[in-house]
């Protein structure tokens, strides 16, 4: 739901998110015209699209009473982390995530990269071991 500008009040489904800038592009929400010159492949003239908005704008919708609320993660029995809705009005029902939102993160790498330290050099190389003194391989065994 769009909480401030000339589209308060009304809903929309999320198209895209930009995380860099905070903002976020709603489909059908805060439209603005714009003016294409004309090109070989374009026709040119003005257009009407959907400009991004600041994430502070829009709140999620509580899936139970339809109203706008905030958002508090809690861990279930079983140990999942979901999403709750909270707020005055807020049922407190568990808000689902999108799949998009599942899919953005990237996997760690599992193999060694060139700059990464292997295990060797980093017990190799102590404090202790230049003066004589136990060092951390010596402190292991």
């Amino acid at each position: 739901m769009v909480m401030a500008g000339k589209d308060a009040g009304l809903t929309g489904t999320v198209m895209k998110v930009i995380r860099a800038q905070n903002r976020v592009l709603i489909e059908g929400r805060n439209l603005v015209k714009k003016h294409l010159k004309k090109t070989e492949g374009n026709p040119g003239g003005i257009i009407t699209m959907e400009a991004p908005m600041h994430v502070s704008n829009v709140q999620l919708i509580d899936p139970v009473n339809g109203a706008p609320c905030r958002v508090a993660y809690r861990y279930l029995e079983d140990g999942t982390k979901v999403r709750v809705s909270t707020g005055g009005t807020a049922s407190g029902s568990i808000i689902p995530r999108p799949a998009i939102l599942l899919e953005r993160r990237k996997p760690r790498p599992t193999i060694a990269g060139l700059k990464d330290t292997s295990k060797d050099v980093v017990l190799e190389r102590t404090i202790g071991s230049e003066n004589g003194t136990p060092g951390l391989p010596q402190l292991l065994k």
